[in-house]
């Protein structure tokens, strides 16, 4: 009860003394350790400062700064108020567990091998992380050259001691480890127990026990021995073996500290697990930096050197031999390195490798992976510096393995050359054209047979052989392939980019067709307009099939087939160039007994005319006042403007005839530029349709101006035209205005009156200008037709004026002076320009 009590009472006084010790300004001048590199630095209220409780391994925080409690308790990260040891108390960063007997700290942060000053420390200061300086940016673009740097960088790989492991025999007990003996079979029993600062545990019955600094094998003899004093059957009797069996494994561990010292990251000291290994806390402290040992790290113990580990054996092999437990105290150490190459350019892992004195260029290789599938091995060149400038080695495939390298040096891969050593080609009429190995196809009749011979159609008598001299200048070599066959010319050995080309008969040989022109449904073959392949025995019936049949337009009676005269006379005035045929040929494409199965030659051509009593339907448009508009189909082939005007009903009321035109559009086609006929076949039929919208290059348009009213009353007069396929009559509405443009003071349009004349139309518009051109005012009709002003003595008679006229006055052109006007112009300006100066003077001389 006293003792309770008294637990109670320090547990309610130690915040207030721990507070009251941490205010004074001799502990806030102590900063905590470097946190690893990855983790940030425990927040604290004043510096950061950090302490440490007489036992246990767990921190408490108390107005932001980091404590340790008494029992070993992990209090919550920064609460602002102190969590001692003894009760559990839940934390915002890490939860610790209760302490034993004061020698028992469960933190979650050792068990992780992490630091537990202030708990999880990557967790607390994540939002205060920097962006680093260019400096800083590229030491770390450096250091991740450096193979094996990576793997501490990486801290998502979480390289922790296993705490579920089988427990160790070889395993070193310290005071804080808890120790669970098992006695079972015969007799059983169960026992936990904590080994105290002393060293000791305690057993009931077995009393104090000796345990620290030795290991898990030597405390189970020990136990034995002890245990057998009262416990039956421990020791074997009588040749058998002991009937109770007497098993120790480990329970919670405790943890230790570690220096890491040297060339890493973040050297300082570290709280690890018991079970941790020095590789464990050398991770802790983010590995080597850009000048430490990957090959050395020594794990030094009292004073001495215990072990050394060589990190390319884990990262090369897998394994570490000299990865021993650490211990309290122990100091894993890193130094400078030795010995370090770079080696870039084409293999499978460049980046910068460390070298023990005996290693070789060609352990460079083996660390970097070795080459890449298209490096260049036959040879490798090496940057080195020497005590004065650089130099460059080359080093051949056979010097790999024993070429010494020296710290600095920088080895580039090239990429192989793109060519082939042993290469020959082979193309045309063969079987199987392309690439072939000189070493297996020797010789032209070698790669021949390699090709699987010549195709039927190969010109064997000219075969071709591209050779390549040593100057890259190209040399032809003839060859008659059937007198090497025979024997009669010697085989052509061939050597490296050799190119044998075998001619074919057919590409040798122009290419024959027969082309089909005219009144037929299919004139198109890919590129070859009107043009189809010719077939040897090829008939007349053949290439109209071909040709998709006749059309409904065709002339049928008189279906042609030209022949070229290949035999003519040269030189003779009427010398016959080519033979028509003549054939009736039926709607089903067949003859007569006597042309049927007419043999086509090479070249002929098939001309189809169109039937001279075959025309398309016609059409002609009308628009505006008439009493039905629309398109008019012409019935005859003189139907004339009078005959669709009575087919449209008639004139409406509302039509004004004077102004009907005559509008006519046709394709001009160019000839020095080459006809897209697609274009123009689109073209044509939208004007046949009355469908052609906007202004085309190649289409013309014509308005011609016609007097519908004499048209109408005199019917097939000389007025009355012929329509033509695509006309457009229009008649307008009755026009009640005129419009004056040109120059004249005021263009406008002004309203048509019975009685006014030319020149009132251009007194209404404000009249002439000074600079009116009157004798050449000319008036356009509505129907098109223009009338100019006349003369008649000194009068201009100006012409009649219709509603919806446009009247326009040009413009007098000034005219261009001569050289002699222009002298005597200069000359007169200068003289006035005198006269005012003299003037100018005689009136001050008189002042």
């Amino acid at each position: 009860m006293n003792r309770s009590r008294l637990a109670k009472s320090y547990k309610s006084i130690l915040p207030y003394f721990l507070s009251f010790i941490i205010s004074l300004p001799a502990f806030s001048q102590v900063t905590a350790p470097t946190a690893p590199s990855g983790t940030a630095p425990t927040s604290t209220g004043a510096q950061g400062t950090t302490q440490s409780g007489p036992r246990g391994n767990a921190t408490g925080t108390t107005g932001g700064n980091t404590q340790s409690g008494p029992g070993g308790q992990q209090g919550t990260g920064q609460q602002g108020a102190n969590q001692p040891g003894g009760n559990q108390q839940p934390g915002n960063q890490q939860q610790g567990n209760d302490g034993q007997g004061g020698d028992k700290g469960k933190n979650a942060a050792n068990q992780n091998g992490q630091s537990p000053e202030g708990g999880d420390q990557s967790k607390i200061n994540t939002s205060t992380s920097t962006k680093l300086s260019p400096e800083e940016q590229a030491k770390e673009a450096f250091r991740q050259k450096i193979y094996g740097y990576s793997i501490f960088a990486d801290k998502n790989l979480g390289l922790i001691p296993d705490l579920q492991i089988v427990t160790p025999t070889t395993y070193v007990v310290g005071p804080g480890d808890e120790l669970k003996i098992y006695l079972y079979n015969y007799a059983e029993s169960t026992y936990e127990t904590i080994v105290n600062k002393d060293g000791f545990i305690s057993i009931p019955r077995v009393g104090n026990v000796m345990v620290a600094g030795r290991t898990i094998e030597e405390i189970k003899k020990i136990l034995i021995d002890k245990f057998a004093k009262f416990v039956p059957g421990m020791i074997g009797t009588g040749g058998e073996g002991a009937r109770t069996k007497l098993m120790v494994t480990l329970g919670e561990v405790r943890s230790v500290k570690v220096f890491v010292t040297g060339e890493v990251i973040n050297p300082g000291t570290y709280t690890v697990s018991s079970l941790s290994s020095a590789f464990n806390a050398l991770y802790q402290a983010g590995g080597p930096n850009e000048i430490g040992s990957f090959r050395e790290v020594r794990v030094v113990r009292q004073g001495k050197v215990v072990s050394k580990l060589d990190i390319y054996d884990y990262l090369v092999n897998g394994k570490i031999d000299g990865d021993i437990r650490v211990q309290e105290n122990d100091n894993v150490v890193v130094g400078y390195y030795l010995k370090r190459a770079e080696i870039a350019g084409m293999v499978k892992r460049p980046g910068i490798y460390e070298l023990t004195p005996e290693e070789k260029l060609g352990d460079v290789l083996r660390y970097a992976g070795g080459f890449s599938d298209k490096a260049y091995r036959a040879r490798l060149k090496v940057q080195r510096i020497t005590s004065k400038e650089r130099k460059i080695l080359d080093v051949p495939e056979s010097q790999y393995d024993s070429f010494e390298m020296a710290t600095g040096d920088s080895i580039n891969v090239e990429t192989v050359l793109d060519r082939f050593e042993n290469i020959v080609r082979v193309q045309g009429a063969v079987m199987r054209p392309g690439e072939y190995s000189l070493d297996n196809s020797p010789t032209l009749k070698a790669l021949i047979e390699n090709a699987q011979g010549m195709r039927e159609d190969a010109f064997v008598g000219r075969v071709n052989v591209l050779r390549t001299r040593e100057d890259l200048t190209i040399q032809t070599i003839p060859l008659n392939y059937t007198d090497v066959l025979n024997g009669t010319t010697p085989d052509l050995v061939l050597t490296r980019l050799d190119e044998v080309i075998v001619p074919s008969k057919f590409e040798m040989a122009e290419t024959a067709y027969v082309s089909v022109e005219g009144e037929v449904n299919n004139t198109k073959i890919g590129e070859n307009e009107g043009k189809f392949p010719y077939t040897t025995d090829m008939t007349l019936e053949d290439v109209l099939v071909q040709a998709g049949g006749l059309k409904e337009s065709a002339y049928t009676s008189e279906v042609e087939v030209v022949r070229r005269k290949r035999n003519s006379v040269a030189g003779a005035a009427n010398a016959q160039i080519s033979e028509v045929y003549k054939f009736n040929v039926n709607r089903d494409l067949s003859l007569n007994a006597k042309a049927t199965n007419f043999v086509l030659f090479p070249f002929d051509q098939v001309i189809v005319r169109k039937s001279p009593n075959y025309v398309e339907q016609q059409t002609v448009f009308v628009e505006g006042e008439v009493l039905v508009t629309g398109p008019y189909t012409i019935v005859n082939k003189n139907d004339k403007i009078s005959d669709i005007i009575k087919r449209a009903g008639g004139l409406t009321e509302l039509a004004y005839p004077e102004g009907a035109t005559l509008l006519r559009r046709t394709i001009v086609k160019n000839l020095d530029q080459a006809v897209d006929y697609a274009e123009v076949q689109q073209t044509e039929k939208q004007i046949k349709q009355g469908t052609l919208t906007g202004d085309l290059p190649n289409v013309k348009e014509e308005k011609i101006g016609i007097v519908l009213k004499n048209i109408l009353k005199n019917p097939g007069s000389f007025e009355d035209l012929v329509v033509q396929e695509g006309d457009i009559i229009r008649i307008p509405k009755r026009l009640e205005t005129v419009q004056v443009t040109g120059s004249v003071l005021y263009p406008t349009t002004v309203k048509y009156g019975k009685g006014m004349n030319f020149s009132d139309y251009i007194s209404q518009s404000g009249g002439f200008t000074v600079q009116s051109l009157r004798k050449s005012s000319y008036i356009k009709y509505p129907n098109g037709n223009i009338d100019r002003t006349r003369r008649f003595l000194f009068f201009n008679v100006y012409p009649k004026v219709q509603p919806g006229s446009e009247i326009f006055v040009p413009t007098r052109n000034a005219p261009a002076l001569n050289t002699q006007q222009s002298i005597q112009t200069a000359t007169t300006l200068l003289s006035s320009i005198m006269g005012l100066i003299v003037t100018v003077l005689a009136f001050r001389s008189l002042k």
